[in-house]
């Protein structure tokens, strides 16, 4: 598929380990010295008579000089950062925005609250943060300032100064408004190439996920299946004196097939699966970050066609509409960076995960 030509082509001369890879490739955007690193750790349960819910402990050091301190330590539950996510893609609404996992992890994987849920999601929360800290732009919000710096009642008060009822209320009627007046005229080819990839892209990341999820699951029931079969033959072995031996010899080569299988899975779940899904989630992110900058086009394509229509006001349009013009250029500019960065950096992890998942499976099959 030549819509995905630069995803699927691999470099014969390309490097075997993953870390060596990662360092090959080094973004253009990425600052020599970072000076803001944040951990997400230290998961704590909370049992209220109304709820029972999670909080991660968020430590950031940094040598910012807009820091009051060179150290900050905060607790965070799933909600702050929900909040969080939406206070940046109100404020950049054409950048791409980091995804967060969702509310409930996918049914028969892991059930909520246990310790694999718990630590999944931590290690999310914790990319989803370090995501928007490397990000040129994200990294100097103010909300996300305030997120790695105020204290738990101190962001309570921060959150309630939101935007009102009215004016979120306003935005959703933009937003159906925009829906249902359908393609937008004047889009740049540019943006409509933009969307054809991500169509593309989804669909393939989709049913990549959907395999993914399927191997695992075949892969644990088989080892469920050895963990059984093994102990089976130490049993046997027990009874039959003339072929003992043997029994005891397929008992262990059983236990060693299941230890690497074990080991596989954890590959898979560690370093697979998580990947895949982050880039689902981002598939539907692009799309949406495309609707709001055909949104933005489409409020200035109807004030042009107004003014072209109403022959009085016409100086209050045109100043409207020059104001509309920059916005859809500033919007424009925006999503134009943060595109090239975020396929750079998708075409990296890409290669990296299906590099290391091939090198597990090598080792395994040799094992």
């Amino acid at each position: 598929d030549t819509s995905l030509a630069e995803v699927n082509s691999f470099s014969p001369s390309m490097p075997m380990s993953p870390s060596s890879m990662i360092n090959k490739y080094k973004f253009q955007d990425e600052p020599e010295l970072r000076d803001l690193f944040i951990t997400v750790d230290d998961p704590e349960s909370h049992i209220t008579a109304i709820e029972t819910f999670i909080t991660y402990r968020v430590i950031t050091k940094t040598s910012r000089g807009e820091f009051d301190s060179s150290e900050y330590e905060v607790r965070r539950r799933y909600q702050d950062f929900l909040w969080l996510k939406s206070k940046l893609e109100e404020a950049h609404p054409t950048l791409i925005i980091p995804p967060l996992p969702e509310k409930f992890i996918m049914k028969g994987m892991v059930e909520r609250f246990s310790d694999e849920f718990i630590e999944t999601r931590r290690k999310a929360l914790h990319k989803f943060l370090n995501r928007i800290a490397d990000h040129p732009t994200l990294t100097f919000n103010e909300d996300f300032k305030i997120f790695l710096t105020a204290q738990s009642w101190e962001l309570s008060s921060h959150k309630k100064q939101g935007p009102g009822l009215l004016s979120r209320m306003g935005q959703t009627v933009r937003a159906v408004a925009s829906s249902v007046r359908g393609g937008v005229k004047n889009r740049p080819e540019m943006f409509t190439e933009m969307n054809d990839y991500m169509e593309t892209f989804s669909q393939k990341i989709n049913v990549l996920d959907k395999i993914a999820h399927r191997i695992y699951k075949e892969e644990r029931e088989y080892f469920n299946e050895m963990k059984e079969y093994g102990p089976i033959h130490t049993l046997w072995s027990a009874s039959e004196e003339d072929i003992a031996d043997s029994l005891k010899g397929v008992a262990s080569c059983i236990d060693k097939c299941c230890k690497a299988t074990e080991k596989r899975m954890a590959g898979l779940s560690e370093n697979l699966l998580p990947i895949l899904h982050e880039y689902v989630l981002y598939s539907e992110i692009l799309m949406s970050v495309l609707k709001r900058r055909d949104q933005i086009q489409s409020e200035l394509n109807s004030r042009v066609d107004a003014l072209v229509n109403k022959k009085t006001e016409k100086y209050l349009f045109s100043e409207e509409i020059g104001k509309l013009e920059d916005k859809v250029e500033c919007a424009n500019n925006a999503l134009k960076a943060d595109w090239d960065r975020w396929k750079q950096n998708m075409q990296c992890d890409m290669r990296s995960t299906f590099t290391s998942v091939a090198e597990n499976n090598l080792r395994y099959y040799e094992e």
